[in-house]
This record gives C-alpha cells, structure tokens and sequence, in this order.
C-alpha cells in the first residue's frame, strides 16, 4: 500500500517516528478528493523515503478538528512533527511532487530558529 491512513490511534506514532509525514485530509463524499486521490496515491507510490497518509474526516472528526480542517481536501506536511505546508484544495501530480521536493530541501535548523524567534514576538 503506498499510504496509511491516518486515525487517532496511530497519528501520534507516525509523526514522531516518521521525517516526512504528507497527510491528505478527505472525505468519501468530497468530489475533488476523490479527483485528488488517484494523483496522491501515484505519488506515494513513486516517493519512497517519505510517508503518505490519509485522514477521512467523517471517521477520524477529532483529528480533523485538531487541525482545524474547514475545506477539503486539505494537503498538510510535517517534518520533524512541524507542520511546514498546509493547504485547502487538491494539487496536480507535478506540484505534489514539487511540494515534497521543497519540504525534504527545508534546513529545519532554520525553520525552528524561526519558529522560537515568531513565539519571542508574541510573547512581547
């Protein structure tokens, strides 16, 4: 199977023992998801040092509240249990891939330096 899904129970020992975490949120119902997901899966198939995940938002509603999910289908990647891409609406097979690409090129050294500099600013 190139992805997983995604439940509640098995969410929190993905991200942490996983880099790359690309999680499709969906629904059975959702005519774009069901567009999207033949391109998500052609993806995951092709990509093999990252994990693809699916999250049915009827099912796993905790989780897709968490995230705050409001439109679907909702494409959100984490690196490292950061969140680094989140974002409504299905992608074409070349903008998946080139997503991905980004995400592993990240130098996450900066990405937290950024993280802990935006939550010093809040805190001021």
């Amino acid at each position: 199977m190139a992805y997983i899904e995604l439940t509640e129970k098995n969410f929190s020992e993905t991200i942490e023992n996983n880099d790359i975490v690309v999680i499709d949120f969906w629904a059975e119902w959702c005519g774009p998801c069901k567009a999207f997901g033949p391109v998500f899966e052609k993806v995951a198939n092709e990509v093999s040092d990252v994990v693809f995940a699916k999250v049915n938002t009827e099912v796993e509603q905790a989780l897709a509240g968490h995230f705050q999910i409001r439109s679907i289908p909702t494409l959100m990647i984490l690196r490292e249990n950061i969140i680094v891409f989140n974002q409504a609406g299905a992608l074409p097979e070349d903008g998946l891939k080139d997503i991905v690409q980004q995400v592993k090129d990240l130098d996450m050294e900066m990405v937290r330096k950024e993280i802990e500099k935006q939550n010093q600013e809040g805190q001021e």
